[in-house]
């Protein structure tokens, strides 16, 4: 003789269609990790390593030689532009967080005479995020879904 179960899933279905509810508008969440982006990359100014934990490289001598005198004196923040110039937008389902100065790019990939000193990704050939980063995004995100259902 078969066994049957019954299992009332009214309370997990109710708390699914809240979640559902909360995150059709995926805006204000893309938003949230946008800044939150944002305030790690400003921290990697300060701490000058890069999203895998790495220090930055210093200066080279040719560098400190051409060096502007009116400049901040600090590595990547010659003028405060590129720190100033990061962003992030909300398009759709995703969310674009850079910079407004092309030379980021060889600050994040390195070139033939400078070395990388990343801004966004753990590893700019896979352009995967550090460790750190993904963690502080799925706590974001966890919060976020939580907050769905008070």
């Amino acid at each position: 003789m078969p066994l049957t179960i019954t299992v009332d899933t009214r309370s997990i279905t109710d708390y699914l269609v809240q979640v559902g509810q909360r995150i059709s508008d995926h805006a204000p969440l893309l938003d949230r990790i946008g800044q939150l982006m944002e305030n790690r990359i400003s921290d990697r100014f300060e701490t000058r390593t890069d999203p895998g934990g790495r220090s930055w490289a210093p200066w080279s001598e040719s560098t400190k030689a051409t060096y502007p005198k009116d400049a901040r004196g600090s590595l990547l923040d010659r003028y405060g532009d590129l720190l100033d110039g990061r962003s992030h937008t909300v398009r759709g389902d995703s969310v674009l967080v850079g910079f407004d100065r092309d030379y980021a790019a060889w600050h994040e990939f390195g070139t033939k005479t400078m070395p990388r000193r990343g801004l966004l990704f753990d590893d700019p050939d896979t352009r995967e995020l550090g460790r750190d980063d993904r963690e502080s995004i799925l706590e974001l995100v966890s919060d976020y879904l939580k907050a769905a259902t008070l």
